[in-house]
C-alpha cells in the first residue's frame, strides 16, 4: 500500500458502490472492476500511481483517464456472499459525483457477488428479505451447472462462445468470459482467505470500449524486456524466459488475450496469453488477421485508422526520454457490431428505417456505404512495473528511448501492414 495513502481515511457518511466483473477483460492478473458505466477500478499499484500523476500531456490520449483513488472493501452478507464495495477517500468530493450504475444487472452467484442489494449504490434500505431468499433458491440451481462449465473454460486456451442474438452480450459475458472469470474469482477467494487484502486502495480510471455494443479487445504484451529493475533474480529469470520462448524476443510484441466476435457465425472467439506466448511470428500475424475477421471478411475499414494510431504513438514514444514501460501492455479495441449499412439512392425517411438484417438480405443486390468512419482504440495500460528519472526513489536511472516497446510498435505497424496490402487495401 503506497504510504501516501496508509493514513487517509473514507469520507463519512459516504454512499459506498458496488463493484461488479468488468467483462470485457482478456489478459492480465489484476482484477479489473467495474465502478459504472464509463469507469473502471484496479488495485493500487504506487508505481502505476506515480505514473498517471506525472504522465506527459502529449500520451493522455494514448493512455486511460485517471480519475482518482478509492478505498475498496471486501464485505459478506448473512449468506456470507461476497461483494466489493468501493468509497470515495476523505474529501475526495468528486468521485461521488461520477456514480451512475442505473444499468447493471444482479450479480453472478457464481462470482460470489452478493445478490441482495437492489440498488448497486448502497443506501441505508434494505431488500426485502422474503425476496432475497427466492431469488438466491433460484440462483443456487443455476450456479452448480455454471461452475462446472467454468471448470472447463478455465482449461481452455482457445476457445468460442455462441452469443443470444436477443440477449445482452455483456450480461452473458458475466458467465463465459474465462479469463474475466479467473481474475474475478482469484481475487475474492485472497480477500476471503486474508484480513490484511480485505481493505486496499484502488485507481479509477476511464473505459476504453465505452458505447461499443460487441467490443473486440487485443491485449499485446509490448517490448522485449517484461520484468522491472526491482525484480528478483528469480522473477527477472522467469519472464526473461518468457520472452526467450514468444515472439517477445524476436519482435518486441506478444498477444496476451483476445476477445473478437465472429458475424458470420455469431460466435465470441477468446484467447489467452498461453496459447499466446506459444505463437510463432507468422501464428502472432494470422492471429492478427482473426482479430481483425468477422468471420465473413476483413474489416479493412480498420487497417488505417489502427495504423495511423499506431504510428503517432510510436512518434510520441521517441520523444519520451528515460521511460521504460517493461511489462506493460496495447490494448486495440473497435466493435464488433458494424454500424448499419445504407443504400446510395434511399431516401431519409427509407434510411431510418433500415435495420442491420435487412441492409444484411440485400447485400450484393444495391450499393452500401457504411455510416459514419468505424471507430478503433489504441491506448497503453499496466504500468506498475514503469520506470523514469522523475521517479526519484528509483535506483535505476535509464538514458533514451524505451527501444524495446518502440520495436515493438514497429513490428506491428509492419504485420498490420502485410495484413492491409495482401488484402488489397
Amino acid at each position: 500500500m503506497s504510504p501516501a495513502f496508509r493514513a487517509m481515511d473514507v469520507e463519512p457518511r459516504a454512499k459506498g458502490v458496488l463493484l461488479e466483473p468488468f467483462v470485457h477483460q482478456v489478459g492480465g492478473h489484476s482484477c479489473v472492476l467495474r465502478f459504472n458505466e464509463t469507469t473502471l477500478c484496479k488495485p493500487l499499484v504506487p508505481r502505476e500511481h506515480q505514473f498517471y500523476e506525472t504522465l506527459p500531456a502529449e500520451m493522455r490520449k494514448f493512455t486511460p483517464q485517471y480519475k482518482g483513488v478509492v478505498s475498496v472493501r471486501f464485505e459478506e452478507d448473512e449468506d456470507r456472499n461476497l461483494c466489493l464495495i468501493a468509497y470515495p477517500l476523505k474529501g475526495d468530493h468528486g468521485i461521488v459525483d461520477i456514480v451512475d450504475n442505473s444499468d447493471c444487472e444482479p450479480k453472478s452467484k457464481l462470482l460470489r457477488w452478493t445478490t441482495n442489494k437492489k440498488h448497486h449504490v448502497l443506501e441505508t434500505e434494505k431488500t426485502p428479505k422474503d425476496w432475497v431468499r427466492q431469488h438466491r433458491k433460484e440462483e443456487k440451481m443455476k450456479s452448480h451447472k455454471l461452475e462446472e462449465e467454468f471448470e472447463w473454460l478455465k482449461k481452455s486456451e482457445v476457445l468460442y462462445y455462441t452469443v443470444e442474438k436477443k440477449g445482452n452480450i455483456s450480461s452473458q459475458l458475466k458467465h463465459y468470459n474465462p479469463w474475466s472469470m479467473k481474475c474475478h474469482q482469484q481475487q475474492l477467494q485472497r480477500m476471503k482467505e486474508n484480513a490484511k487484502h480485505r481493505n486496499q486502495y484502488s485507481i479509477l480510471c476511464s473505459r476504453a470500449s465505452l458505447h461499443l455494443r460487441v467490443p473486440c479487445v487485443l491485449d499485446l504484451k509490448m517490448g522485449t524486456r517484461q520484468h522491472g529493475d526491482d525484480a528478483s533474480e528469480e522473477k527477472a529469470a522467469n519472464q526473461i524466459r518468457k520472452c526467450q520462448q514468444s515472439t517477445s524476443a524476436v519482435i518486441g510484441v506478444r498477444v496476451c488475450g483476445m476477445q473478437v466476435y465472429q458475424a458470420g457465425s455469431g460466435q465470441l472467439m477468446f484467447m489467452n496469453k498461453y496459447h499466446g506466448r506459444k505463437l510463432s511470428v507468422q501464428g502472432f500475424k494470422e492471429a492478427l488477421f482473426q482479430f481483425f475477421h468477422n468471420g465473413r471478411y476483413l474489416r479493412r475499414e480498420l487497417l488505417g485508422p489502427v495504423l495511423k494510431k499506431l504510428t503517432e504513438l510510436k512518434a510520441v514514444l521517441e520523444r519520451q526520454e528515460s521511460y521504460r514501460f517493461y511489462s506493460s501492455s496495447l490494448l486495440v479495441i473497435y466493435d464488433g457490431k458494424e454500424r448499419p449499412e445504407v443504400v446510395l439512392d434511399s431516401d431519409a425517411e427509407d434510411l431510418e428505417d433500415l435495420s442491420e438484417e435487412s441492409a444484411d438480405e440485400s447485400a450484393g443486390a444495391y450499393a452500401y456505404k457504411p455510416i459514419g468512419a468505424s471507430s478503433v482504440d489504441v491506448r497503453m495500460i499496466d504500468f506498475a512495473h514503469t520506470t523514469c528519472r522523475l521517479y526519484g526513489e528509483d535506483t535505476v536511472v535509464h538514458e533514451g528511448q524505451d527501444a524495446g516497446y518502440i520495436f515493438g510498435l514497429q513490428s506491428l505497424i509492419d504485420i498490420v501492414t502485410e495484413i492491409s496490402e495482401e488484402s488489397g487495401e
